[in-house]
């Protein structure tokens, strides 16, 4: 777990940034940011639908946004906001599937989490899924 640098600060309000812009409650509640290696800083705000199942992560439209718009998806790190009702906007982990998804793309990628002092640490995608999913038989 590593302390964050102006770059990760930027990237939580890049995300704060995002969902400020365009939350709706119960639509659009959560804002994600990644930065590529590259540099690129890439945005994207959860997808609500009214049958939940087809929702879509604010992580997983800031990714599919990097592999279309920059061709890449090496991420150096990702961050993911929630906005209350109240208009406070606080750092999240993202979900399981997000942290599957990170992964399979980025599997040196750093996640942004929130921290046991209530400020953000990073941490290796690979720390948050112990036994990750594999396709086929190890051998």
């Amino acid at each position: 777990m590593d302390a964050l640098s102006e770059e990760d600060l930027a990237l939580i309000e890049a995300a704060k940034a995002a969902i400020a812009s365009r939350y709706r409650p119960d639509w659009h509640v959560v804002g994600a940011a990644l930065r590529l290696r590259g540099g690129a800083v890439v945005t994207g705000v959860h997808l609500e639908a009214n049958v939940g199942r087809i929702a879509v992560c604010a992580e997983a439209v800031a990714l599919g946004r990097a592999v279309t718009e920059f061709g890449s998806s090496d991420i150096e790190a990702i961050a993911a906001v929630y906005h209350h009702r109240d208009g406070a906007i606080d750092l999240v982990a993202p979900c399981g599937m997000c942290r599957e998804m990170i992964s399979d793309y980025a599997p040196d990628a750093e996640v942004i989490m929130p921290g046991p002092d209530g400020k953000g640490e990073r941490q290796a995608v690979s720390s948050l899924l112990p036994g990750k999913y594999r396709r086929g038989i190890s051998r």
